[in-house]
């Protein structure tokens, strides 16, 4: 507006001084001071106003940037906090868990060391022949009493030959009982594992060969009796590794144990011939039980015979029911038909009807 004003009295001022009129000139210059005195003061007070608003407004801007800067501060302040707080927490849990784990750590140590007294103590019972049949024998047993039931063995059984069997398997004819007997030629196989040269490696070979063709002799002409024992025996290996060589590298033992007919078991193998020996004897007892088997299956026959007829009997009730309840709804109908002529006999909208022959028979 200033501004206009300003155009306005200069356009003015060169209008008359077009027209060459001093005077008016002069006048207008006085008149145009005062206005533009007057608008200048306006002007600085509107100037002032809004500075003055524009202070208030900054001010207000001002306190809420800080109020906002004071709320962030607070927030981040708590969560840093609650950060510190999860993080301790997780610490101590860690700290937690560390501890247990070194307990666990000590207890296994503590436990390795005990295993490793009890491995000493399995090599010096191994290093005695008579502890290492023991060890066998203890192990031959802990196999057949986890799967055999208690009248299907007999440990240290006498034979007729004066020889006592570590296991005697009574199993019906054909094949007959059988005998386990426990061998563990570690000896020989700690030779064959030590061998340094092929000159060591063949000795050593040609001890374990002799040892386990030994066992099987002895375990052929003692075990295997005609008439009392089936006609082949088990020759147990309480060793997988032992079982593993010999079959790996000593066929022509295996062979000559088969022509013996001195079968060569390990843990494993054992396993699965007493899980057959047990499914014969399951079997035999199963042939055993034919007799009442047969008889309970002819009752059954009966039974279900007998049941047929019931279910065939029930079968015409239910039919007779189904035509008397026919029978029942003939009536039914009837009796609503006569109840629906009566009915309109009173309305009197029809008059009676002539009786026609046969008309109340349905």
């Amino acid at each position: 507006m200033v501004v206009f004003g300003l155009l306005l009295i200069m356009g003015n001022l060169l209008f008359l001084w077009l027209r060459r009129d001093k005077s008016g000139v002069k006048e207008l210059l006085l008149q145009s001071q005062g206005e533009l005195a007057g608008r200048l003061a306006s002007l600085s007070e509107s100037n002032l106003q809004e500075q003055n608003r524009l202070f208030a407004a900054l001010n207000e801007q001002k306190l809420a940037v800080l109020k906002l800067m004071d709320e962030k501060l607070l927030a981040v302040a708590k969560s840093v906090g609650d950060g510190l707080q999860q993080n301790a927490a997780k610490t101590n849990e860690t700290l937690g868990a560390l501890r247990e784990r070194l307990v666990k750590i000590d207890a296994a140590q503590q436990k390795i060391s005990s295993l490793s007294e009890q491995v000493v103590s399995l090599q010096e019972v191994l290093s005695n022949k008579q502890a290492r049949g023991a060890f066998g024998e203890i192990q031959l047993n802990d196999l057949v009493t986890s799967i055999l039931p208690p009248n299907a063995y007999v440990f240290q059984a006498q034979l007729s030959n004066g020889k006592k069997a570590d296991c005697l398997l009574k199993l019906p004819n054909p094949p007959g009982a059988i005998v386990i007997d426990a061998k563990f030629p570690l000896e020989s196989y700690y030779a064959l594992r030590q061998a340094q040269n092929d000159h060591e490696k063949k000795e050593a070979e040609r001890f374990f060969r002799a040892s386990v063709l030994k066992h099987v002799k002895d375990i052929a002409d003692k075990y295997i009796l005609s008439g009392e024992t089936a006609e082949s025996a088990l020759m147990f290996l309480p060793s997988e590794a032992i079982y593993a060589e010999l079959h790996a590298n000593f066929i022509d033992a295996v062979e000559a144990s088969y022509k013996a007919k001195v079968w060569i078991v390990s843990p494993t193998t054992m396993m699965a011939t007493l899980n057959t020996v047990r499914a014969i004897l399951k079997d035999a007892r199963m042939r055993e039980q034919a007799g009442v088997i047969q008889k309970e299956v002819g009752i059954l026959i009966e039974d279900i015979n007998r049941l047929d007829e019931r279910v065939e009997s029930l079968g015409r009730h239910f039919k007779q029911a189904g035509d008397d309840i026919e029978q029942i709804k003939t009536s039914s109908g009837k009796i609503n038909r006569r109840i629906q002529k009566i009915e309109n006999i009173e309305l009197g909208e029809e008059t009676r009807p002539a009786l026609i022959p046969g008309a109340d028979k349905e």
